[in-house]
């Protein structure tokens, strides 16, 4: 399946996207993983990547944090694919796009994460190496993952 990537800060994602991306998140980090509070704060200082398949719908999502905000490093996160596209590689384009922008804005810098710890080979694949001991958050076993910058 091939997706139509976006991507947009906060102030420009308009409320049309905002929704699209809020519900996505939801119908799975909330309804599928458990309740927590998603809006965290963190969406004003991000770019959003968006990727819509054919007929327009939001197959696929995640989130990147600008440096300094959450970590020194610029930092993805809320990295999502809707149930009914999953296991069709969409996760690994998400990512690859995502590590790209990072790759783009601040070229040289590192890159981390805090990955659900059952997903570190995943994350691993995509050069992401762990950091850390793991810890609950949202009740959620998680580790921080780094992609060190090429020297």
């Amino acid at each position: 399946m091939e997706l139509r990537w976006s991507w947009s800060r906060f102030e420009t994602l308009g409320v049309d996207a905002l929704y699209d991306a809020l519900a996505l998140r939801c119908r799975v980090f909330i309804l599928e993983q458990g309740a927590y509070l998603d809006p965290d704060g963190l969406d004003r200082h991000a770019w959003h990547l968006l990727g819509r398949d054919g007929r327009g719908a939001l197959a696929a999502y995640l989130r990147v944090v600008d440096p300094g905000i959450k970590y020194d490093e610029p930092s993805i996160g809320r990295v999502i694919t809707a149930p009914e596209v999953r296991g069709q590689g969409l996760g690994v384009a998400l990512m690859r796009e995502g590590v790209a922008r990072c790759e783009a804005a601040w070229p040289g810098r590192s890159i981390r994460i805090s990955a659900q710890a059952h997903l570190q080979r995943y994350y691993g694949a995509l050069g992401f190496a762990p950091v850390g001991e793991e810890y609950l958050e949202d009740g959620i076993p998680h580790i921080e993952m780094l992609r060190r910058s090429a020297p």
